[in-house]
């Protein structure tokens, strides 16, 4: 019984410190990534992953700065807030779009694992992701044909989706473009594949299909979605500032 208990504690402590990118109020910071620059390599390479990280999730992080520092009636606001706030995404959606990306990148780079380090292959069978993904999809093949697809035709720039709706006690494969995220639906996401071009272009070229195939075969950290999975479960699902 104790031992149960802990292990909640600790799950809902990754909840607020991890799984969910920043629960802090800004000046928002670029968190470190959980690997080296050349730790996913061959599937991401070194220059991509520093240019991806320094540059283009930096960016973000210096244009919301930048913005709240001029409005001190936001400066308190989480991420998560501005994210889920109507008003700002329908008033200011350059200030939604910024900080959506903060957040997006921050949790796809913990979605990834070295692949000579968990990273890819396949959830653990007897693991409760396991057991919804062929509850809700039929079986893992049909989960993968559904989350590729959704990565594969998001126009343009965006991003594909495995989330767990607590009110349906479900899971959900979704993609969104540009910076959307499904907190703006208080959906709890679980796991995300980023397929902006600058995510894969200096690797892959134009064959977005390459990359998000190897991706799934090599990248993907089972543990880390499994985790988000029972916190989702024990907590409500967000809902609309």
């Amino acid at each position: 019984r104790k031992d149960l208990t802990t292990m909640t504690i600790l799950r809902r402590a990754i909840l607020f410190l991890v799984a969910f990118a920043s629960a802090s109020a800004a000046p928002f910071e670029l968190p470190e990534l959980p690997y080296k620059y050349d730790a996913l390599q061959p599937i991401i390479g070194e220059k991509t992953l520093r240019t991806h990280h320094t540059k283009h999730h930096a960016k973000y992080v210096s244009t919301v700065n930048t913005i709240l520092s001029r409005d001190e009636s936001k400066i308190s606001l989480t991420l998560e807030q501005i994210i889920q706030s109507k008003g700002i995404r329908e008033n200011n959606p350059f200030r939604f779009n910024n900080a959506a990306q903060i957040w997006n990148h921050s949790f796809y780079w913990k979605c990834m694992a070295p692949p000579n380090e968990g990273g890819g292959g396949l959830p653990d069978e007897k693991g409760l992701l396991s057991k919804l993904i062929v509850r809700d999809f039929g079986s893992f093949d049909d989960f993968r044909s559904d989350i590729e697809s959704a990565a594969l035709t998001a126009f343009g720039s965006g991003w594909a989706w495995l989330r767990y709706d607590k009110k349906m006690d479900k899971l959900i494969v979704s993609k969104t473009i540009g910076a959307g995220n499904p907190l703006t639906e208080g959906i709890t996401s679980i796991l995300t594949i980023d397929v902006w071009e600058h995510a894969y272009y200096l690797d892959y070229q134009e064959k977005r299909n390459k990359y998000v195939t190897a991706f799934f075969d090599s990248l993907v950290n089972w543990d880390f979605v499994e985790e988000n999975l029972k916190l989702a479960i024990e907590t409500n699902n967000a809902e609309e500032l």
